[in-house]
């Protein structure tokens, strides 16, 4: 098989690893953050836009890409890699979380999900095998099991059920697996609980995947619950396979799981912030429509190496941004996903250079009151995934 993972080095103070991951597509190394590019783009780049700032790997939405345009087209058409012109490491999620972000009437049974598209309405049933289907349709490098995303608050009972559900569905997925080429990954569900996180672990570890997730986090629990069921959960999954943390988040949310062993990590949030006129810096965010802007010749972050920063200043930027010009969407985007992936590529070299720690609380202690209008311990605010018991996505105030 294609798949492995490769360890390069373990910080002996943490549980951080270096490492690559070989696929079928080509090599990403980890500690990695993954641009999401969620109905087969990354909204407002190209491909070449993603290589040209380091991106090695990106995740697209089985939910969105089956219901338009259709996972037997792609697979017709040559697979996504080719559709959208990536020719390099590609994951896909099972949809799952969408689904119950995305609709109101939502029936979940052990056979499967049954849901109404968010864009016409109709009527749709994905089981294990059918999530199983549609990734190896498209056929991403790496997809994942089909679970249900415990929601929060949820009781214990709740989580529980959850969690037995997503083990059946898991072990349906893996007994369901057909290709050769395609990583398959189970998704670590139960809550904010440690006792069903760890029988969690325990029992998907017994099915033999070839990585792991931890899901059902950023879902609406506070930061430090949100770290607290990373650090006991993360060091309980097979040393040998990468780790990855679903929908999470800001740099410093990244940073902390790091430290805990994990491996991968995806979010929209660059993007979706970037769209909405909103940029990461160094000292914190950085928010363009601000009037103190208007005059202001200099770029994002002096010493940032990204296009937008070496052509552009924050004058021009807020300009483009308060006509509603497309290009300030482009322009945005460019630079929160190449902070991302630069923050991403500092981590690996302190943890090459044996100095993460001191690494992280310099990250910490660097924080610009100035330039952030947050008062949160994280300075870059939280991560924005929905929380499913609002059931719908959260509205965004963007111009597109």
């Amino acid at each position: 098989m294609a798949f492995h993972f490769e360890i390069l080095k373990k910080d002996e103070t943490t549980g951080a690893r270096l490492g690559k991951v070989h696929t079928a597509h080509g090599v990403f190394h980890t500690p990695a953050f993954i641009p999401v590019g969620t109905q087969g783009t990354v909204k407002a780049l190209t491909p070449e836009d993603l290589r040209e700032m380091g991106a090695e790997i990106i995740l697209s939405n089985t939910y969105h890409l089956y219901l338009r345009p259709g996972h037997e087209r792609i697979r017709d058409l040559g697979g996504l890699h080719r559709f959208m012109h990536w020719d390099h490491p590609l994951l896909t999620d099972s949809g799952g979380f969408q689904v119950f972000s995305l609709n109101d009437l939502v029936k979940i049974s052990e056979e499967g999900v049954q849901f109404q598209s968010h864009l016409d309405g109709s009527r749709h049933v994905i089981t294990p095998e059918k999530a199983v289907e549609i990734q190896e349709a498209l056929g991403a490098d790496i997809i994942m099991c089909l679970d249900e995303c415990t929601p929060y608050p949820a009781g214990h009972a709740e989580a529980e059920r959850a969690m037995d559900l997503t083990l059946s569905w898991s072990q349906r997925c893996r007994d369901s697996s057909r290709r050769d080429d395609q990583a398959l990954f189970g998704i670590v569900q139960g809550g904010i609980y440690p006792d069903l996180r760890k029988r969690c672990v325990e029992a998907l570890g017994g099915m033999g995947f070839d990585g792991y997730a931890l899901g059902g986090l950023s879902v609406g629990e506070s930061k430090e619950m949100m770290h607290e069921v990373v650090s006991q959960t993360a060091p309980l999954l097979p040393l040998d396979q990468p780790r990855y943390l679903m929908g999470v988040g800001t740099p410093l949310d990244m940073a902390r799981a790091v430290l805990e062993g994990v491996d991968m990590f995806d979010c929209v949030l660059p993007t979706r912030n970037a769209r909405n006129g909103m940029l990461f810096t160094r000292g914190g965010k950085l928010v363009i429509k601000n009037a103190r802007f208007a005059d202001d010749d200099s770029p994002i972050e002096p010493g940032c190496s990204c296009y937008t920063c070496r052509h552009y200043s924050r004058a021009y930027l807020r300009h483009l941004y308060l006509a509603q010009e497309i290009l300030a969407m482009r322009l945005n985007t460019v630079h929160n996903l190449h902070f991302y992936l630069n923050f991403m590529g500092q981590i690996r070299q302190a943890i090459a250079e044996e100095r993460l720690k001191d690494w992280v609380k310099t990250c910490y202690a660097q924080w610009d009151p100035e330039e952030t209008d947050t008062g949160q311990q994280d300075p870059w605010g939280s991560s924005s995934r929905p929380n499913r018991a609002g059931a719908k996505k959260r509205g965004e105030k963007s111009f597109v």
